[in-house]
């Protein structure tokens, strides 16, 4: 099975933490971006895989190429990281029979119709439905931006908020 190291949802996918500190971290060799809109937008998907830290290869790909990917045992030799950029395809990839136990939540920004619940993560009713489908399914939702903060349970700061 492929060695899923960390799952992520950062809008803004590869930037300096994740280039340097996460995958450091994580010590992964692949980062898949998972996101159908960025796979079929050929000048960004080419900008990501330029953006991968020494040693790490960039692949850009579908949701449905994601779960296809996992369950094809040629890839199991794979330390990867998960970049997604909403929690809506993190559902479909978990849906699709992708295993892992817990999803970091470093970035989600603002767009009307969200509310802002932490200084980097702005969530609306869809978010929270996905969230709350992932929870159900026993994975853990963690906020950190960078490696170094705390932890921040996202379903226990939902409730807070009185949003779940």
């Amino acid at each position: 099975m492929m060695d899923i190291r960390l799952v992520r949802i950062d809008d803004r996918l590869i930037h300096g933490q994740v280039a340097t500190v996460w995958t450091k971290s994580t010590n992964v060799n692949r980062i898949l971006v998972i996101s159908d809109a960025v796979a079929h937008d050929t000048l960004r998907k080419a900008l990501l895989v330029q953006a991968a830290p020494p040693g790490v290869k960039v692949n850009v790909i579908t949701v449905d190429k994601m779960i296809e990917a996992f369950a094809d045992e040629r890839f199991d030799s794979l330390k990867v990281m998960l970049l997604f950029t909403n929690p809506e395809d993190v559902k479909r990839v978990v849906a699709g029979d992708v295993v892992f136990k817990s999803v970091n939540i470093g970035g989600m920004s603002f767009t009307s119709g969200k509310r802002m619940i932490t200084n980097a993560v702005a969530v609306n009713e869809e978010d929270i439905a996905a969230f709350k489908y992932l929870h159900d399914q026993g994975i853990k939702l963690e906020i950190r931006k960078v490696v170094a903060d705390s932890q921040v349970d996202l379903m226990e700061l939902l409730k807070k908020e009185h949003l779940v």
